[in-house]
Parts: structure tokens; sequence; C-alpha cells
């Protein structure tokens, strides 16, 4: 039961992790490096909060969560697409952005509690034993994160739109040339990206920890951005990604609860460790992953369209 309890925790916690991160896939398949999901994840988190805490339901808490996304990543296409400026600059001032605005909204909610997401179980699968537990017995953010991958995979690379944003993605000019409109397509992406952010956010104050407090997300938003990196830019390996970081996370809060004789700020460390031990061996095996980045991510497109 114990590690029963582990194993659920572990995918509870890899859930915000791969929502942020399904959306930063689409965004960079598309040629736009966005530095600020933290941010976007914090404005999720707190309107997902203030909306479940004003009106008590969890469901319109997930709806204005996913409207902060969109909206702050919508701050971020103006300036990066709409009037061109350095992508790395304009995501750290909206990850700087989001923190503040984000502290201050949240700030009247300090100490307050909500009622988050129901578990839903599935009918008969949830009945399994062990796997009916670990696998279908939880919130609906949790199944849409496990649905989100497969759609995005198929959508990148079974459908025409998905070719397309690749290919802007690969190479704006070429695409520009062929008559797409690569600022429209490289917009929805990043709105998405929010979108798929501001959910993420929405499930720590909803499932993980009922309440709000300031800079909740504790780096998941970079966390993320890592882990897009270590799935090499494909959907199907986010999962993957996502359980293994999740799983330091609960090794490091299992590893405080059972004493373990290392001081506990090394223990807090040890995600963050992890992101880094993950990227330094990316970069001495840049095959692994960098074969498959966009071309032109990061680089500025300046287009009527």
């Amino acid at each position: 039961m114990v590690m029963e309890a582990l194993l659920l925790t572990v995918i509870m916690t890899s859930v915000p992790l791969i929502l942020a991160a399904t959306g930063e896939v689409v965004a960079e398949r598309s040629g736009v490096l966005n530095l600020g999901v933290e941010g976007m994840m914090l404005m999720g988190a707190v309107a997902a909060f203030a909306t479940t805490s004003l009106t008590g339901n969890p469901y319109f808490g997930v709806v204005a969560a996913a409207t902060a996304g969109t909206l702050t990543a919508a701050v971020f296409a103006l300036f990066a697409l709409g009037l061109a400026t350095n992508q790395v600059a304009t995501g750290l001032a909206l990850t700087i952005f989001g923190a503040g605005l984000s502290g201050l909204v949240g700030d009247p909610f300090v100490g307050g509690t909500v009622d988050g997401l129901h578990i839903v179980a599935l009918p008969g699968l949830a009945d399994i034993p062990v796997l009916g537990t670990l696998l279908f017995r939880h919130d609906l953010l949790a199944y849409l994160s496990i649905i989100m991958l497969f759609v995005v995979a198929w959508f990148l690379n079974k459908t025409r739109a998905g070719l397309i944003l690749r290919a802007i993605g690969n190479n704006h000019d070429s695409a520009h040339a062929l008559g797409y409109a690569v600022l429209r397509v490289r917009c929805a992406a990043v709105l998405f990206g929010g979108l798929m952010a501001g959910l993420g956010g929405a499930y720590l104050p909803l499932v993980l920890t009922p309440h709000w407090s300031e800079g909740m997300t504790a780096g998941r938003g970079w966390i993320a951005l890592a882990l897009v990196v270590f799935a090499s830019w494909m959907p199907s390996r986010i999962l993957v990604g996502a359980l293994l970081f999740g799983g330091i996370t609960i090794m490091q809060l299992a590893g405080q609860a059972r004493g373990w004789e290392l001081p506990s700020q090394f223990l807090s460390m040890l995600p963050y460790l992890a992101t880094i031990a993950v990227l330094v061996l990316i970069s001495r095996h840049r095959n692994f992953a960098l074969t498959r980045a966009p071309a032109n991510l990061g680089r500025i497109f300046v287009g009527t369209k």
C-alpha cells in the first residue's frame, strides 16, 4: 500500500509537467522559444484558486486558468511576434511579470483553502487491483494531460496543419515564400502553449495543494522547458520524462519524511540538480535530441502575416 501510494503521488506530481511541456512542444516546433512558462503557470494557478474561491466551482477555476494562461501568452506574442523583440529576453520578462502579478492578485487569498477537482473513477477499469488505483482513478485534468499528449502527437505527425507548423519551425523563410502565414501559425502555437501552461498551473491549487501561496509553482515551469529538450521535441517522450522528474521530486519529499541524514536544503535541490544533469548529458550527446530541434527555434521572423 505504501508503494502504491508513492507511485500514485509520482503520477499526480507529473501531471502539471505534462500539461505545460505539451503546450511548449507545440510552440517550439513552430520556431518560438517561450521561456515564460513559469509565469504562465503562476497566472493559471492564481486564476484557478481565485475563481474557485469566489464561485465554489473548481471547473470554473479550470476555465479561468486556461484563459489566464492564454492571455499571458498573448502578451508574449504581442512583443515577440508582433514587435519582433528578442524571444529569450521577452520570455524571461514574462516570467518575472507573471510572478509579480500572480503574487499581487493572490494576496487576498493567502491562507484560504478550496475544494479541488473530484476524482473520476472509470467504470470497470477502476476496479482492477493496483492498476485501477494508479491509472483509472484520477481527476479530469490528469486524464486530459494524457489525452492531449496523443492529440498533439497526432496533430504534429499526421495532419497537414501539423506539417505546416513544423515546416515553419524548420525554415520560416521558405514557408513564407510558399504562402503560409508564419506569424499567424506561431501566434496560435504560442496561445496554445499558454493555455496548456495555465492548466498545468491550475493543477497545483486544485489537486496537489488546495491553497494559494506566492510562487507555488516552485520552478516547475523551468523543469517543463527542460523536459521539452529531454523529449527531443517529441510528445511521445514527454510522459517518460515527466514521470522521471516527478519521481525525483517525490524522492526528496520521501527522504525528508524518512529523516535521511542529508540537509533538507540538499534534498529540495534534487529535482533541479537532475534537470541540470539531464541538460548536460544531452549537450554531450547532441544526436540524442538536438537533431530534432527546430532549425529556426528562437529566430525572429519579420513579415506581413
